[in-house]
């Protein structure tokens, strides 16, 4: 069965990429070359697929004029406790990031037949944005069903986000267990040779290391 999987080349995209390939889906990775910051979160995304040998589609779409941080370097990235992420939403927000994503995503499945579009969003350890709970993804779907071919052939594709009620830690076990290669991943929201280690994305991605008992192989400046 064929499927599209958004990958950003990051810890929960990676994985949700395993887990698709573990069921037995044809593949196609897609990437959104959005204007973010930084390079390295393609550069990851690149060595992911290259890893498990799947179709890589790369797909430009400037977000420049959105204001987000992750976008535009001239807005700080926040730097807060752990402990403190997930209560708000921050400027690390890009806004309607997933409704977009998953569009061109649902768009390509329905252009190469493939009936399911993964996504890596999780709603227990996250920044807080509002397109990554339950309600969103069940609205998104009925979307699908009356805004589609596919749909109103009563087929609709369907959005599979296995990760959305996982901790860090869980997502991390459930990659230990597929095997998934950690060291090609990259989660952090500043470019460089190392992580930062203290970005809400860092902190996180760390905070499920430790949960799942193992070490985090990427280097990191603290």
């Amino acid at each position: 069965m064929k499927a599209i999987c958004l990958l950003s080349g990051g810890l929960d995209s990676t994985v949700t990429l395993a887990y698709a390939l573990c069921k037995g889906h044809e593949v196609t990775a897609l990437t959104i070359d959005y204007g973010q910051r930084h390079q390295r979160e393609l550069e990851a995304a690149k060595a992911v697929t290259s890893h498990y040998r799947v179709r890589h589609v790369v797909m430009k779409l400037p977000l420049t004029e959105f204001r987000s941080s992750l976008i535009d370097p001239s807005i700080p990235l926040p730097d807060r406790k752990v402990e403190d992420i997930g209560y708000d939403i921050p400027d690390t927000y890009v806004p309607a990031r997933n409704i977009i994503f998953l569009s061109v995503a649902t768009g390509l499945a329905e252009s190469l037949g493939a009936s399911n579009v993964f996504i890596g969003a999780n709603s227990i350890d996250y920044s807080g944005y509002p397109d990554c709970r339950p309600e969103f993804f069940q609205a998104f779907e009925e979307m699908l069903r009356v805004g589609t071919k596919m749909g109103t052939l009563g087929h609709p594709i369907r959005v599979e986000h296995p990760l959305l009620r996982k901790t860090k830690g869980d997502i991390v076990k459930m990659g230990k267990i597929m095997d998934v290669p950690f060291e090609l991943t990259w989660s952090c929201y500043r470019g460089g040779e190392r992580a930062c280690g203290h970005c809400d994305s860092c902190l996180l991605r760390l905070k499920g290391f430790k949960e799942a008992g193992l070490i985090d192989p990427v280097p990191y400046e603290e």
